[in-house]
């Protein structure tokens, strides 16, 4: 069956619900004279009269009521389940699949989550922690999250945080034995805590900026992580100096655990940005998900 003996049939059903070739034109959006021509070339494909034609009427023949009597529950159906999609699609339901490193899972995504998804039961969501830069596309994510700075410029960028900082700190004790250091160069005469980027695999260079100089330094010590947690862990045991973002040993810094050093070489820096591909269709759950994160300070 073609698509022209298709639409013939749901005209014969709009015929028969209307009795009128002049109604049922109207309804169609055609001239009675194709609508007219259209039952013909249904009625000669089929072999058999459906439909009989008086003045002022129409009515369909006991075969035209037959196939009248096959149609409609058809029809009724697609119509059904063209609705049922419609309803998916403004319904906000799915799984949402995220890379994002561990601080922002834990300072930005879950308390969004915590928000969204108990007035949401019908939206999932898959979250992937890592410190790496992710190919999105590659892993078939719907989003990652990462500091602004090192999102990919093919990508639509949200901002869902404020600017951050960097803070190098080291433990009191630390400081008892080594004196504070007054400039980035300082640092080739202290223990210091590497980072190895997931991503490159190449040891962190610590960045510093000041009155528009940039230094990025390489630091040497016992230790290399591959996260922050652990990093700012030995630093607080006293083994040497640790490059994180600041959020990260705020409230250590508060409780004296650790002591900030070098504080005008750590200027603010894009904060972290949702990333997804341009061409990425967006559903109601990836709309609301964008919304609970956009961030608005």
């Amino acid at each position: 069956m073609n698509r022209a003996d298709l639409a013939d049939l749901s005209a014969f059903l709009v015929v028969a619900e209307e009795r009128s070739f002049t109604r049922a034109a109207a309804r169609l959006g055609l001239s009675q004279s194709a609508l007219s021509h259209a039952m013909r070339r249904l009625e000669e494909h089929l072999g058999i009269r459906l439909l009989t034609r008086t003045t002022r009427s129409v009515s369909p023949t006991e075969a035209g009521e037959k196939l009248l009597a096959t149609l409609a529950p058809a029809v009724d159906s697609i119509a059904e389940g063209i609705t049922q999609i419609g309803r998916l699609r403004d319904k906000p339901s799915g799984t949402i699949r995220v890379t994002v490193s561990d601080h922002a899972a834990r300072s930005l995504l879950w308390p969004a989550l915590e928000r969204l998804l108990p007035d949401y039961p019908d939206i999932h969501v898959e979250i992937s922690i890592d410190n790496g830069f992710i190919d999105i596309v590659e892993g078939r994510f719907d989003a990652g999250i990462r500091l602004g700075e090192a999102v990919a410029r093919d990508m639509i960028a949200v901002r869902i945080g404020p600017p951050m900082r960097m803070a190098c700190v080291g433990a009191p004790a630390y400081f008892e034995r080594h004196p504070v250091p007054q400039t980035p160069q300082d640092l080739a005469h202290h223990t210091c805590i590497n980072l190895r980027m997931a991503s490159s695999g190449a040891l962190y260079a610590w960045e510093f900026e000041k009155d528009g100089r940039i230094m990025n330094v390489r630091v040497e010590g016992q230790l290399t992580f591959s996260g922050s947690s652990m990093a700012v862990q030995a630093a607080e045991a006293g083994f040497g100096l640790a490059m994180t973002i600041e959020d990260v040993v705020r409230e250590s810094i508060t409780q004296g655990r650790l002591v900030r050093v070098l504080d005008d070489w750590c200027p603010p820096f894009p904060g972290y940005h949702l990333y997804y591909p341009s061409r990425r269709q967006s559903s109601p759950a990836f709309a609301l998900l964008v919304d609970a994160l956009r961030w608005r300070g």
